[in-house]
C-alpha cells in the first residue's frame, strides 16, 4: 500500500472506531433506536469510503506493479474474488 493510501486509511479507521464508540455509549444509554441506526448507517458509509480508497491504490500501485512483474493472472484473479466477496 503506498504512503498516502495508508495514512488515509488510518485516519478513516480512527474516525470509524471512534464513531463505533460512540454508538456503544448510544446503546448503552438506550438511546432511541431510529438515532443509533443513523449512526451506524454513517459508518457503513464511512467503511465504504475506506474501501474505496484501498480499492483505488491498489489497482494505481500495486496492480500496476504486479503486470509489470508478470504477476497479471494472479491479480486478476484476486480482483475478481474481491468482485465476488463484495456482492455476496
Amino acid at each position: 500500500m503506498d504512503s498516502d493510501t495508508q495514512t488515509e486509511v488510518l485516519k478513516r479507521l480512527a474516525y470509524i472506531e471512534g464513531h463505533l464508540a460512540g454508538i456503544r455509549r448510544m446503546i448503552e444509554h438506550d438511546t432511541y433506536c431510529v438515532d443509533v441506526l443513523k449512526q451506524t448507517y454513517a459508518v457503513r458509509r464511512s467503511i465504504e469510503k475506506m474501501e474505496a480508497k484501498m480499492l483505488d491504490g491498489h489497482l494505481h500501485h500495486c496492480l500496476l506493479d504486479a503486470i509489470r512483474e508478470g504477476r497479471s493472472e494472479q491479480s486478476f484473479d484476486e480482483l475478481v474474488e474481491l468482485y465476488r466477496i463484495a456482492n455476496k
